[in-house]
């Protein structure tokens, strides 16, 4: 049995829309590269500058078949992009000297000295080389959103 398939929409057919700023029509032009040359199946992107919201753009296709439209409200698995956000929050802390980068966690944080974890610095969870790559055990759906219970579970990493 043969079964006949439709092309791909090609990428720079990706549909972009949102609001852009004229001042940064760059930016427009970038994003819509995305799909374009690096082959982007969906993204969104929005930025703020003093306040003020600048850039408000999403586009592609949710599925890799792109049959799906990406929405203004489409839902995304966002694990890493935190990592940056992160980084960017602790480097301003550290500019203020709120944070030292170089001090033990457990400076802050006494419960994750737990199992071995009492000399690690903020430096290396900030560059990733703690060693504390996921939590290995099981948690359940929505853990994310407990801060008790996953203060509890990095506490307990060995």
């Amino acid at each position: 049995m043969t079964t006949s398939q439709e092309p791909l929409p090609s990428p720079a057919d990706a549909p972009v829309q949102g609001y852009c700023d004229p001042r940064f029509a760059a930016v427009r032009q970038q994003f819509q590269q995305n799909f374009v040359v690096r082959s982007e199946t969906g993204a969104a992107l929005a930025v703020t500058l003093n306040g003020e919201l600048v850039i408000d753009l999403y586009g592609g296709w949710t599925d890799a078949k792109h049959s799906k439209p990406w929405a203004e409200d489409t839902i995304v698995c966002c694990y890493s992009v935190g990592k940056a956000i992160c980084a960017i929050l602790a480097w301003r802390l550290a500019e203020r000297g709120e944070l030292k980068i170089d001090r033990r966690v457990a400076d802050y944080w006494p419960e994750f000295a737990w199992n071995g974890k009492s000399e690690i610095p903020f430096r290396w969870i900030l560059t990733h080389q703690s060693g504390l790559a996921a939590i290995r055990r099981p948690l359940p759906r929505g853990a994310m959103l407990d801060w008790h219970l996953m203060t509890s579970a990095l506490a307990e990493q060995e």
